[in-house]
């Protein structure tokens, strides 16, 4: 079953990255890339990305068949998507466990949430 381990960025986390010597924040890095490749390595990721800051998202509507393309601003919010893991796992407990090695579980906490598998549904 597929799982999305969400990283959300929000007042605590960036108060937290403040607290941060330089060293420390490219250990944090470091944690990230190296639980990827832990993760590439069980086979259990199927996708991990970190998303660019807000302020360079993009809105697509559709109005009258036609896609228009709106770059902000945006209202501004408490917390944003920073980042996430894909992974295909046996079981909720084994999602929790790859959580818990995520860098941000140890400050802020991360997101776990099940993925609707769509493919058996008659639409």
């Amino acid at each position: 079953m597929k799982y999305l381990i969400l990283i959300q960025s929000n007042e605590k986390s960036l108060a937290v990255w403040e607290t941060l010597s330089e060293q420390q924040r490219i250990d944090f890095g470091r944690g990230h890339r190296k639980l990827s490749e832990e993760m590439e390595a069980a086979g259990v990721r199927v996708s991990s990305e970190g998303l660019a800051d807000p302020a360079r998202a993009s809105r697509v509507f559709v109005r009258d068949g036609q896609a228009v393309v709106s770059d902000g601003p945006f209202a501004e919010a408490k917390e944003h998507l920073a980042g996430f893991y894909l992974i295909d796992v046996d079981s909720a407990q084994e999602a929790f466990e790859w959580a818990a090695k995520v860098p941000d579980a140890a400050t802020i906490g991360v997101e776990v949430r099940p993925v609707l598998d769509m493919s058996g549904w008659e639409i």
